[in-house]
């Protein structure tokens, strides 16, 4: 449970941190939005400390289908722009992906 909190927490904090770049280059917001990007961003780093594993990497690579999925939920819910079937369909495979990953059974190491 305590890798799952980890993970969302995780994608919400990279992507708001992100999107305070974003902001800040693409949508003219002043360069005071990377204030709390950056903070935001070095929460995003912390979270992932918190995840159950043994290897960073593998940790890493569970969590790429997590942000791909809570990229598109931010798409919908502070965008205004629903995922079409395509885009659920892609988050689905790399969910399954992420949890194949994380929860897979390994010899202690």
């Amino acid at each position: 449970m305590r890798t799952t909190f980890a993970y969302a927490g995780a994608a919400l904090a990279e992507i708001a941190g992100c999107f305070a770049f974003w902001a800040w280059l693409r949508l003219d917001r002043s360069a005071l939005w990377l204030l709390p990007g950056l903070a935001s961003l070095a929460l995003f780093a912390w979270l992932l400390t918190l995840v159950d594993s043994m290897a960073a990497g593998r940790a890493y690579a569970a969590y790429g289908g997590v942000y791909i999925a809570a990229s598109l939920a931010w798409l919908w819910l502070v965008e205004g722009m629903r995922p079409d079937r395509w885009d659920v369909i892609g988050a689905t495979v790399c969910l399954a992906g992420a949890a194949i990953i994380i929860a897979a059974p390994r010899p202690p190491a």
